[in-house]
């Protein structure tokens, strides 16, 4: 199956127009992607490279790819870099802003008193509707996915061993995709599959690397701009004190040291502000940060306004900001060097594991914890199966699954 070549913005429209454009598709999606980072991917592919085609599904797994290896947010590392391409860094702010707000705004009042809102039961049933409305699309996203990266049987094994592994052991994704590639890679070689193609030859000479030395530059600046704000934070003796700089500071170490998802900042923060912070507070923010849309890593936004009680609409910037700008960061300098690493000839081979790799980590965790935490009887089943049926038919799409899925959360037993 030929791979659609990205999708440029008009060059008609102007920046003011796309930043727009970027704006609003987030906003929608922060406030509808239930599920954690997994179904924001699912999401996104359903959105951007489906229904937009902002991106080709290759490009996009290539991204998805790349924000396993990175620490911080993968989803929103995913998010930030799709509105790089439509409109510049501006869009991938664009992009970042929009889709955290919904779940910062929460967070923010839950932080405030509004927790009292998850006592009342009619709450956790419109949350289960909309979880049952994220089973669909993860595997929706999943089939469209394995569709167009797993057409031979190798990446269909390939993608099977991924999950498996995923779901039975406790190694990391990011070796699992290097696996994945040196798989795709040794496999190429076995066929005898010359890893110089014509189609490989043609592409590099459509994209010389003519940029590679200032490519480099711009990596070797951001990994130093990381760093450096990350040993400043550590010397500082500011981390770990509630004040401003003191949570800007161990909100930035906590987000460079995040694999894994947002789950691992409970452990990182509980650390770093030992005695500060009660068991109860941290257990009921991060209760929160499971029920609301967007990424979990507005965890923090709810434990940055705990913190500066005084100030909590600055404690919660400051905190969010923190947690998030090492990963983004380290997604702008690493992203160009790697969509034109990708691109050599050399390399095409292992993407193509990769890919099938990443079809695999949908497939885990469309089955753990997406389907696990959401399917809790034989109609949520049988609903989730009626709604995904219907979306790959087109007989509806998301808008109108919403008020259904809402429905079934409140109506069901």
């Amino acid at each position: 199956m030929p791979v659609r070549p990205d999708r440029p913005a008009k060059k008609t429209e102007p920046l003011a127009v796309r930043l727009w454009h970027v704006f609003r598709q987030f906003l929608w999606l922060g406030c509808i992607s239930f599920g954690g980072p997994a179904a924001h991917l699912g999401y996104f592919q359903r959105v951007f490279v489906q229904r937009l085609q902002w991106l080709s599904a290759e490009h996009y797994a290539q991204l998805v790819a790349l924000a396993q290896f990175l620490p911080g947010p993968a989803s929103s590392q995913v998010g930030f870099a799709i509105g790089v391409q439509r409109a510049g860094v501006a869009g991938g702010i664009s992009a970042f802003i929009a889709f955290t707000l919904p779940s910062f705004l929460l967070m923010l009042a839950l932080a405030g008193g509004l927790h009292t809102l998850l006592t009342y039961h009619w709450f956790p049933a419109l949350i289960h509707g909309l979880k049952l409305l994220a089973v669909m699309i993860v595997a929706d996203a999943t089939l469209s996915m394995a569709k167009t990266f797993c057409s031979s049987a190798f990446s269909r094994v390939l993608m099977l061993l991924t999950a498996v592994a995923l779901w039975l052991t406790p190694l990391p994704v990011w070796l699992l995709l290097i696996l994945a590639a040196f798989g795709g890679w040794i496999y190429a070689r076995w066929q005898g599959t010359r890893l110089a193609d014509s189609a490989g030859q043609a592409e590099q000479q459509a994209q010389p690397f003519q940029s590679y030395p200032a490519k480099r530059l711009a990596l070797i600046i951001g990994l130093m701009l990381w760093a450096g704000l990350y040993l400043l934070s550590h010397l500082s003796g500011l981390n770990g004190t509630a004040d401003t700089m003191g949570i800007f500071a161990a909100f930035y170490q906590t987000g460079s040291l995040v694999f894994g998802g947002g789950h691992v900042v409970l452990p990182l923060v509980q650390q770093q502000f030992a005695g500060q912070l009660t068991a109860e507070t941290l257990l009921t923010g991060y209760g929160a940060a499971q029920l609301v849309p967007g990424p979990m890593f507005t965890f923090a936004t709810f434990l940055g306004a705990e913190l500066l009680p005084e100030a909590r609409v600055s404690g919660a910037l400051l905190a969010t900001l923190g947690v998030f700008l090492p990963g983004f960061i380290l997604l702008t300098a690493v992203q160009p060097l790697w969509s034109q690493w990708l691109v050599k000839p050399g390399l095409k081979h292992a993407l193509m594991g990769v890919n099938a790799a990443v079809v695999g980590l949908l497939l885990a965790t469309l089955v753990t914890p997406v389907a696990s935490s959401s399917l809790l009887n034989g109609a949520d089943i049988v609903f989730a199966a009626v709604g995904f049926i219907a979306l790959r038919r087109k007989a509806l799409n998301v808008i109108g699954l919403i008020p259904l899925a809402l429905g079934f959360g409140l109506l069901a037993p």
